[in-house]
């Protein structure tokens, strides 16, 4: 049978870069296999799903190069199927109808507590008759259906990155497949669509791991006998272990790509949270990652996000695909920024200038911005004050405007001011964050000579020149 597994996102939100691993990883072994790689849309729950979030998550999937195979699931449309599903769970004796209400609930749970049980419920529903459901039916009580655990034993699967994994039943309650508004619980969902579905590997974040025997247990209660093979994934974490958040910074891939990191390099590095390949290669295009993917190389431990090596291999992208693809990929940020003023000659020029360095889309074109500032060019106070304090900058500032005025118009023949600078017996590594405020308003940037070039005679020398007056 051809693998089969799935991607199944609730649309409340931006893709996260921990639902973006699971998808990713999923797409990784679907590839490598040959098998086929599904999207089921979980939005059963209506006051969190918006259709924009269902959009936005296929176009982020598609930007990152996270195709699929079938038209995708919805599970909105597919209730009547999770309905039928607990009836004939409740014909058979698995499931049965509780009426209790939230109070009650909340005093049981209070018993519990202080008797020293874990919270969960007490089973009470079980003994109901019919006749006495019927009479709390008419009271106009609430109705839920509850999945009857069994009473002793263990429930055990065999996860292929942590093992075997058993818990006893004893410890889990009879839990609620079926709100009292009618709308089906994720247990219940998930055993029916990853049953209709034929998913064959589930692969997913290990905080899921304890719903697994939940699932298979209603798997098993539908006459399922075929089981789908396990793999959680471990999470992702902080530097200081603590879970990845908005409050860290960037979390949805969206907040990555409006930061310049390319799909490329995000592709790349989500691969590189929990697994390796046995070579340890780190810089990889998607085809040599589906070439030598497997489950078995996932690590049980927790992947930690680290964004300054995120952007090592973003920078370590932009360099390795072709100057025309950053061009069009930074493109946009630099409309955004410069508007009208953006001159695309000057701007490919700062890109090819740019590109052995950048790290990021958005630094690359940041960098570019006293290309573009013409009147409104200004030197900062921080960079003022770390360019005052270079020696001699009166001295240094007179000769390299003579230089500049005169020298040959190439990146060749600006750069002979480095000998202008050693015959007045300085190293030109100690006066460049002066030249740099002077042209580019900070103390370092683009190279300074193909900076000047791009500036034009006139503007650079302009440019110093104000500067030596400000002295």
């Amino acid at each position: 049978m051809t693998d089969r597994v799935r991607f199944s996102p609730a649309p409340s939100g931006e893709l996260h870069v921990g639902s973006a691993r699971t998808a990713l990883f999923n797409w990784l072994y679907a590839r490598h296999g040959g098998g086929s790689f599904l999207v089921r849309i979980e939005d059963t729950d209506s006051s969190r799903t918006r259709e924009e979030w269902v959009d936005a998550i296929g176009e982020t999937m598609r930007w990152l190069g996270l195709d699929w195979d079938e038209t995708p699931w919805r599970q909105s449309q597919r209730v009547p199927e999770y309905l039928a599903a607990a009836h004939a769970l409740l014909a058979s004796g698995h499931a049965y109808e509780c009426y209790d209400t939230a109070e009650e609930l909340d005093a049981m749970n209070a018993e519990r507590k202080a008797a020293g049980l874990a919270p969960g419920y007490d089973g009470r529903g079980r003994v109901l008759t019919a006749e006495r459901r019927a009479e709390l039916a008419a009271e106009g009580r609430p109705r839920t259906v509850r999945f009857r655990t069994p009473d002793s034993g263990q429930s055990s699967f065999v996860d292929v990155v942590r093992g075997e994994v058993s818990v006893e039943w004893s410890t889990i309650s009879d839990f609620v497949i079926v709100r009292s508004d009618g709308s089906p619980l994720f247990f219940l969902a998930n055993a029916v669509d990853d049953l209709a579905m034929g998913i064959t590997h589930v692969i997913r974040g290990e905080d899921l791991i304890d719903t697994t025997h939940r699932v298979l247990a209603i798997r098993r209660a539908l006459s399922a006998d075929a089981v789908p093979l396990y793999a959680h994934l471990p999470l992702i974490l902080q530097a200081d272990r603590s879970k990845l958040s908005k409050r860290h910074g960037a979390v949805a891939v969206e907040d990555f790509r409006a930061r310049g990191i390319l799909a490329e390099a995000l592709f790349n590095y989500l691969t590189l949270l929990g697994w390796a390949p046995e070579d340890d290669r780190e810089v990889m295009d998607r085809d040599e990652i589906v070439g030598v993917f497997t489950l078995e190389r996932v690590t049980h431990s927790a992947a930690i996000f680290d964004d300054q090596k995120l952007e090592w291999i973003n920078g370590e992208w932009i360099r390795r695909l072709p100057l025309e693809t950053i061009v069009e990929r930074a493109r946009p940020f630099a409309v955004t920024r410069y508007g009208d003023s953006l001159d695309e000659s000057v701007f490919r020029a700062a890109v090819a200038i740019g590109q052995p360095r950048a790290t990021t889309l958005v630094a690359l074109t940041e960098q570019m911005d006293f290309l573009f500032a013409g009147e409104e060019f200004s030197v900062p106070a921080d960079a003022w004050e770390l360019a005052q304090a270079v020696e001699s900058p009166s001295t240094v500032l007179d000769a390299v405007i003579a230089h500049v005025e005169g020298c040959a118009w190439d990146v060749d023949g600006i750069g002979e001011m480095r000998t202008v600078l050693k015959d007045l017996g300085l190293k030109p590594g100690k006066v460049m964050k002066l030249l740099y405020a002077a042209v580019e308003g900070r103390t370092a940037g683009l190279p300074l000579f193909d900076s000047i070039e791009l500036l034009g005679r006139e503007v650079s020398v302009a440019r110093l020149r104000a500067v030596r007056a400000r002295l």
